[in-house]
This record gives structure tokens, sequence and C-alpha cells, in this order.
């Protein structure tokens, strides 16, 4: 199955409506060879998916987007609930296919397929069967769109990255994950709410594991260009620490507060996605927290091992880990959070 977004321009007699429709301008140049589309491939037509693909039409980040998923009954009624929006938002041409050919040549691909987690599975049995899935999914990805980027946001994110890696013989810088960006909002969003200041003057990040092993970064803080901790500090205000982990603690249970409270997560990553892929394509060149190789990084060795951390985003994929300082303790655990990803990785067969 493959659809356009746009019907047939051939009329019943077979002849070609715009042509008829519009009166040709003469001594016409064609387009010029160095400008070209922008298009977006979405592999999984889930919630996440969707809320990915809407919040990408709704922003204009692309001309093309393309849905891929094995359901092709609800991927071509996705497809179609799209197009029927179609006199509301910015002109995108929208396809839908279960084959992997139609992401030919994409500038990027966003993968959130998954295997859901069934009762009594372990988490390592979870992961080893997407691990079967992003052997049917990253091959044809890299197969088809050779220069494309790949971002993945399937869980668990930082290892399903490296396996993209490995899997799509991409240079480094071509292949990040999702990670802590979305994490790294919601910590600004409870700072912000409780200092009474706006979150987009909070500068904060969530780095390490996507998961229980994530650090916050206290000491960088910042609002207002204001080092928080340190003008406590400096004015002798005390603070309690206890109060530090429990707003880290409310961002690692975020996730979990909304699916129990509604089945399922997609509005809040599909924007964080988003905010991604703008960066990205526009060249914007914009630091945000995400799963990249973390070897060589805040004394991280042993082993190949993906991590979020404050990397700069441009139309080169990840074109730089920024050198944000740490305390000990907060490069300790972000040690800890590489160990603890290196050790699943070791269980897999790659």
């Amino acid at each position: 199955m493959q659809k356009s977004s746009s019907a047939s321009s051939l009329g019943p007699d077979g002849l070609n409506i715009s042509q008829l429709f519009f009166k040709t301008i003469h001594k016409t140049a064609p387009p010029s060879s160095t400008k070209r589309n922008i298009k977006i491939s979405i592999i999984g037509a889930g919630n996440v998916g969707m809320a990915i693909a809407q919040t990408i039409l709704t922003q204009d980040l692309a001309d093309e987007l393309v849905l891929v998923d094995s359901n092709s009954d609800k991927l071509c009624g996705e497809m179609l609930d799209l197009q029927h929006a179609a006199a509301f938002l910015p002109r995108t041409k929208i396809l839908a296919s279960t084959d992997y050919n139609v992401t030919s040549e994409s500038d990027l691909c966003i993968v959130t397929a998954g295997a859901r987690l069934m009762v009594g599975e372990s988490r390592l049995n979870l992961l080893q069967r997407n691990v079967a899935l992003f052997k049917m999914i990253i091959p044809p990805l890299a197969e088809y769109s050779p220069d494309s980027i790949l971002m993945i946001v399937s869980n668990p994110v930082d290892v399903l990255t490296y396996i993209a890696w490995k899997l799509s013989g991409f240079p480094l810088n071509r292949v990040l994950g999702s990670g802590t960006n979305l994490d790294s909002s919601r910590f600004r969003f409870l700072i912000a709410d409780h200092l009474d200041v706006n979150a987009q003057d909070v500068q904060a990040y969530i780095v390490g594991e996507h998961g229980d092993s994530s650090v916050a970064l206290w000491s960088s803080m910042s609002v207002g260009g204001v080092p928080i901790l340190s003008f406590l500090k400096h004015h002798q205000i005390e603070y309690e620490k206890q109060m530090l982990d429990n707003i880290h603690k409310a961002v690692a249970n975020s996730a979990y507060e909304v699916i129990t409270l509604k089945g399922y997560t997609c509005w809040a990553i599909g924007y964080s996605v988003a905010n991604l892929a703008r960066s990205i394509l526009r060249d914007q060149r914009k630091i945000h927290p995400v799963s990249v190789i973390a070897k060589g990084f805040y004394g991280i060795d042993g082993g190949d091992v993906f991590l979020s951390l404050p990397a700069q985003l441009g139309r080169g994929g990840v074109l730089g880990v920024a050198n944000v300082h740490l305390t000990e303790e907060e490069e300790q655990r972000l040690r800890d959070s590489a160990k603890t990803i290196l050790e699943v990785q070791t269980q897999l067969e790659i």
C-alpha cells in the first residue's frame, strides 16, 4: 500500500486538469537544482508516532511526511485523517506504506516502533524482542536513505540508539536518541513552577539514562542567567537537598503518572521530537540533552554506550557535546548510569 496526499490530476477523459486550470507562463526555467524538499519518515503509527507526525505538520517542518507501519489498515486510516486536515495545515505531501521503499531519500528518519511489555515479561526479554524488531527496521532505512539522520524514540531509547547505530553502519554524528530532552523539559517546568517563573527562562538539564539512573545537573542550573545554587550560597540562603531530590524524582515519575491516568504518553514527546527535528533540519545549532555516544566524556570508558549529554544539533546531526561543568558527584552518577546501560548491552547478541 502506498498512498499520496494528492489525488490524480487526470480527468475522466485523460486530460491533465492542472494544465487546463492554469495558464502557462512563457520563458520559464526549471527549479533550481540547489533547492530540495525536506522529507521526514516516521516508523510506527502508534500514539507517539502520530503525535510526532501531527506536531511536525502543524509546525511546517517538512515538505513530505512518510508514515510506515506493519498495520496497513490503521496506517491508511491515520494517513487519511491527516490528509483531511489539509485545508488547515501548511502544504505537506503525506505518504503511507508498509514498504520501506517509500522512505527513500529521507532527510530524517524517526523510529517510534517498539514491542510492548507483556504481563510477567522481563525487561531484558522485551529488549531482545525490540532488537529483533530493529533488525527489520534499521537496515532498510539505511539502504533507502544512506545520507539521512536516524532519531530513535523507542524505549529503552539509549540501548536501542546503540542498536540502531550498529545496524545502520552510520557515522556517530548521524544517529541519536530523543533521550532526556523531554525529561529536561519536565525538569524546567517543575523548577519554574517552584520558583513561579517562566519555564523558558530556566536553563537546566537531566542527563544520563532516560530512566531510573538519570542525573539532574543542579550545579549548572540557572534562571535568567543567574546560577541558582551559587546565588543561594552567596546570600547564605539555606535549602534542603531533599527538596532537590524530590523534584528529580517527580521528573522521573512524570511519565508513569501520565500513563497511570490516561494509559500512554504522546503529546509531550511529540513536541519534544518536533523540537529536535527543527534544530536539525533548520541547522539551528541549539543544545539539547539527547542520547549520543558517551565514551570519552566525563571519564566514561569501557565500551560504546549512548547516554544523554548536552549536544549541539544541526544539519549534520550531532555537531558536538557541550563542555558543561559537572561536580564530582554528578560525574560519578553519570558514570554509574553508563555502567547500568553497558550491563544490559552485554546481555544482548549484536
